[in-house]
């Protein structure tokens, strides 16, 4: 609370005429940036939530604290509320109701958290594209004379994020697929 009074040029206790603790602040924060979620808008299910998933992990990967917020408390704030109440209205429309509706949304939420979450933590600890690049040639030569099966399957240095989120996604999405009524 002192460093944010300080960034505001305001003294630490004149805060709390405004919030009651650090854990409002943080609410506040976390509510401002899933407002930058706009609306992926009408379209076929899949559609819209990948359109709506992809904005999620533009944000979390603006905002890296975001993800670890996200998971460690109760998401209350206007913005927060809306936001999942979208992939709730469009698996619904889908077919989806009760506990499975409720695991699509969790399954999709952890998805893209945890995705961004070591996405962050990859580029915070690796910093440039061309030590990704070295990094992940070095595995796919240490794999390539200590496991070579494996080597053959993995395929280590590809290191397009954007892609494998996407796939990654894709598979989730399919796995929700087979649970949908069939004219979904």
């Amino acid at each position: 609370m002192r460093a944010l009074a300080a960034r505001l040029r305001a003294g630490t206790m004149s805060l709390y005429e405004y919030v009651e603790s650090k854990e409002d602040v943080l609410d506040l924060a976390l509510d401002e940036v899933i407002g930058e979620i706009e609306p992926a808008g009408p379209g076929p299910w899949r559609e819209a939530l990948v359109r709506q998933l992809i904005q999620n992990r533009d944000v979390m990967r603006r905002h890296p604290w975001v993800p670890a917020l996200t998971a460690t408390r109760p998401l209350l704030c206007p913005n927060a509320l809306a936001r999942p109440g979208l992939f709730y209205a469009v698996l619904a429309a889908a077919g989806l109701s009760g506990p499975l509706l409720v695991a699509a949304v969790g399954t999709l939420t952890s998805y893209v958290n945890g995705y961004v979450a070591a996405e962050n933590t990859w580029w915070a600890t690796i910093r440039t594209p061309g030590a990704d690049a070295e990094i992940r040639a070095r595995v796919a030569r240490h794999l390539d004379e200590h496991a070579a099966d494996l080597s053959r399957l993995a395929q280590v240095d590809e290191g397009d994020f954007d892609t494998q989120f996407l796939l990654g996604l894709g598979l989730v999405l399919d796995g929700i697929a087979t649970r949908l009524r069939p004219e979904a």
